[in-house]
């Protein structure tokens, strides 16, 4: 069971707390709780909620977390719920200075949690909602079955990235209410200000040949749905011939899906930012003189460079200092950008002092991408020696395959678009006139893995209880993939 605060570890609470405020963090009441370290695992297993809906999925991570921690291959050093109040856990075996450590890194994350514009639409009482959650699927549990329960929710969880991270900031479809009123529009001719005016300014036959053609344009629109829909769970929600546990179900995967949404577009900002100011507190404010030696080890340990993938920690908090950098001393506009003399860029410090305030003003308007697009500059590249990779099949090892600033960061921003996975669009319900789903594949640099493919084929078209294809890219070349819930069947098109 968590364990509220020590004495010490308050005044430590209360300590760094007040550090964070005087640095200008805005964030909601924090809630720390102490927690053993197997305790720390089952939460962490279960997406930093004490209380989830049961299913294999949650022990699967814990047995990862568990092995792992026991073998010392990762430690979990600190978690932190997006919710008002944000809870956080301390890891009761940690050494002081890493309860401060962790303590200012929460206080990052909340800040930037309640202040960052991709969080706005997120639902700040979600450990209230993911109990009712567990409440409501152990009801169906209780009424189905467990095995068919855990089977679908298997089918949903295949299908939770299927949905519109950008929904909640994007009016992508028409308002309702206005669509049922184009729809009941009548053809009423021109204008006239007198009634007896009426039949010579709009003689029957006329009017009649406007309701024709008010009537052909409908029936011309009636393409289902009118226009590509990449929010697939809302549409199976609305069009598909579900149950009412298989609604509920698929409705609680969908918005647990969009909860956790942002925190993948922000994955770089959020654990740079929390880095920034774990570092700026402990650094300038928190770190006694004999907890230096632990607290380099540790941070060092958190910025090291990952084999074989980017380390957000590393990558976020270097470029926030270099922003930073670049406003106190100026170094941007078009003066700087037309500055070709090396020694004057070099040197370059107007000692405009504006680089908190721009940071700030950073973590609240931006994501990853954007972040990434317009403040990733080649000079920092060069000086954190990024680079692209590939994976040399006759060495079987990974190098290095540029060092070109472009394609440095084309492939980061490809990484980061849509959490790299491909992009789904529904095109048509109503696939020939049969009633099937069909997707489409918008080939924007990442293929779709045939194996996922059809699993998802498979999957969708159990709740659509039709079958389901996607149109894609194979070397060039379309392709239609076609899953009717028994068997595959692949076939080339044109595009």
């Amino acid at each position: 069971m968590p364990k509220s605060l020590t004495p010490r570890l308050m005044d430590l609470k209360i300590e760094i707390e007040g550090y964070a405020r005087a640095f200008g963090l805005d964030f909601f009441e924090t809630v720390f709780e102490v927690l053993s370290t197997d305790e720390l695992n089952m939460v962490a297993a279960y997406g930093g909620f004490p209380t989830r809906y049961p299913h294999w999925r949650w022990g699967m991570e814990y047995e990862q977390l568990a092995k792992s921690s026991e073998y010392g291959l990762s430690k979990i050093y600190e978690l932190v719920i997006n919710n008002d109040p944000c809870f956080a856990y301390l890891l009761e075996a940690n050494a002081e200075v890493d309860q401060k450590l962790v303590m200012a890194h929460v206080y990052g994350h909340n800040d930037f949690f309640k202040n960052n514009f991709s969080f706005k639409y997120t639902n700040r009482k979600m450990v209230d909602e993911m109990a009712n959650h567990a409440t409501r699927l152990r009801r169906w549990i209780d009424k189905k079955g467990v095995e068919k329960v855990e089977d679908f929710i298997d089918v949903c969880l295949s299908l939770e990235n299927l949905i519109d991270q950008h929904a909640p900031h994007i009016k992508r479809n028409p308002d309702p209410a206005r669509a049922k009123e184009q729809e009941n529009v009548r053809a009423e001719g021109f204008k006239v200000d007198k009634d007896y005016m009426r039949p010579y300014v709009n003689p029957a036959d006329f009017l009649a040949e406007q309701r024709k053609k008010l009537e052909t344009e409908k029936h011309a629109q009636k393409k289902f749905p009118e226009r590509p829909q990449r929010d697939v769970l809302a549409f199976l929600l609305e069009h598909a011939p579900l149950e009412d546990w298989e609604h509920d179900i698929l409705n609680v995967v969908r918005e647990e899906a969009y909860y956790f949404a942002p925190q993948g577009q922000t994955k770089i900002m959020n654990e740079g930012w929390a880095s920034y100011w774990h570092s700026t507190i402990m650094t300038t404010r928190a770190l006694r003189d004999h907890e230096i030696v632990d607290y380099a080890d540790h941070h060092s340990g958190t910025m090291a460079m990952q084999q074989g993938k980017l380390n957000p920690y590393k990558v976020g908090i270097e470029l926030f200092r270099d922003i930073e950098d670049r406003w106190n001393k100026g170094r941007y506009g078009k003066d700087w950008d037309e500055c070709d003399d090396l020694r004057a860029r070099r040197n370059w410090d107007k000692q405009l002092g504006h680089g908190r305030q721009k940071i700030f003003e950073v973590r609240k308007h931006y994501n990853d991408i954007t972040f990434i697009d317009e403040f990733l500059t080649q000079e920092f590249a060069v000086e954190q020696k990024l680079f692209t990779y590939n994976f040399n099949d006759k060495k079987n090892q990974w190098e290095i395959a540029s060092r070109e600033f472009k394609k440095v960061k084309n492939k980061l921003l490809q990484q980061l678009t849509n959490f790299g996975q491909p992009v789904i669009d529904i095109i048509d319900a109503n696939y020939e006139n049969r009633g099937e789903l069909l997707l489409a594949h918008k080939h924007e640099g990442v293929d779709l893995d045939p194996n996922y493919a059809r699993h998802t084929l498979k999957n969708l078209a159990s709740l659509w209880r039709r079958p389901v294809g996607i149109v894609t890219k194979v070397d060039g070349k379309g392709l239609l993939m076609r899953h009717d819930g028994q068997t595959m069947v692949e076939k080339k098109v044109d595009l």
